[in-house]
């Protein structure tokens, strides 16, 4: 008997599972529905009204710069010397903006793919995260709690290798079930744009921005699967998982981010997983402290870049999961 293809088979065969799947594809159904009913081929009309607000837009953005820059030459007419500009003037270079206004910024009821990709695919990123964790936890609880392991040992006397052979074969479902999920769901969207919206702008720019998006958000489901598997392994249920994440957002998110603001602690997003897990979805992170500007005047923006966020989620992925084996190693199972 194939050890892997048994854990693919029971895998499969969970109710909670299939469950799951029921309501990834009813997310995705009243999601493209709902897309579809609110949209509509744009008319002649329409999308040159929306070029020529977005042409006057980017001029408007332009003159702002300008005068900016003629302020800090000190040549701006007397008349427009008391307007507010920041010291520094290249936050308002429109040739430095991460996006500047495109004429679907300016068309009301018309779906366009190349506007509206990103936030579809962190939608997508977030249910299959979900899906990932409440899967892991479940898979692994399930059968610690029933006695299934025991049962698996009982043939197969390998502690380690029938968990990681679990681990390995759960990692490999979600991956596939990932990758198929995520070509159907921006088909569908790319489709709707075809025959109901606009399909935007689609260079060789957005479709490695939005795969860059896709890859992270891949990586990311699969540390969320290790995770609720490693949690539950360790705590021998599915509920150890769940009471875990909620212990986490109810003490550590919510409780102790209010004491830091109380205690007047700088830059306190960074003690916050959810401020990691945002950077390395996004790339970079731009953030808020008040406490940046206490010497003077400034924006008070700080930035937290992918690097360190991708080192702390492989830290909490890696270091419980090799918690996970170790203790499942020693462990009494009866």
């Amino acid at each position: 008997m194939n050890l892997v293809r048994a854990e693919l088979e029971r895998l499969g065969a969970r109710r909670f599972v299939q469950l799951m799947l029921v309501l990834l594809v009813l997310a995705f159904g009243v999601t493209a529905a709902t897309t579809l009913a609110g949209s509509h081929r744009p008319t002649p009309a329409e999308l040159a009204d929306a070029q020529m607000q977005a042409a006057e837009q980017r001029r408007q953005l332009e003159e702002t710069y300008q005068r900016c820059v003629a302020r800090e030459r000190g040549v701006l007419p007397e008349a427009e010397a008391e307007a507010y500009y920041p010291e520094d003037c290249a936050p308002l270079d429109p040739g430095q903006m991460e996006r500047l206004p495109v004429a679907a910024d300016f068309l009301f009821g018309v779906f366009t793919f190349a506007v509206e990709a990103r936030p579809l695919l962190y939608f997508l990123i977030a249910f299959l995260v979900l899906f990932g964790f409440l899967v892991g936890a479940s898979y692994i609880g399930a059968d610690l709690n029933s006695g299934g392991v025991v049962n698996l040992l009982l043939w197969r006397p390998r502690r380690l290798t029938v968990l990681g052979v679990k681990l390995g074969t759960l990692l490999g479902g979600v991956a596939l079930l990932s990758v198929l999920a995520s070509a159907a769901y921006l088909a569908t969207f790319w489709f709707i744009g075809q025959v109901a919206g606009q399909a935007g702008r689609l260079d060789t720019e957005f479709w490695r921005s939005l795969g860059a998006i896709w890859g992270r958000g891949m990586l990311l489901v699969l540390l969320a699967t290790a995770t609720g598997f490693a949690i539950a392994t360790l705590g021998r249920h599915t509920s150890a998982a769940l009471g875990a994440v909620a212990g986490y957002a109810v003490v550590w998110e919510l409780g102790a981010r209010l004491v830091l603001e109380i205690l007047d602690v700088r830059r306190p997003d960074q003690y916050m997983l959810s401020s990691y897990v945002g950077a390395w979805l996004t790339g970079r992170l731009r953030l808020w402290d008040e406490h940046l500007c206490a010497n003077g005047f400034c924006d008070g923006i700080w930035t937290l870049t992918w690097e360190p966020a991708l080192a702390v989620l492989l830290t909490l992925s890696g270091g419980l999961t090799v918690a996970a084996f170790a203790v499942f190693r020693r462990r009494d199972l009866m």
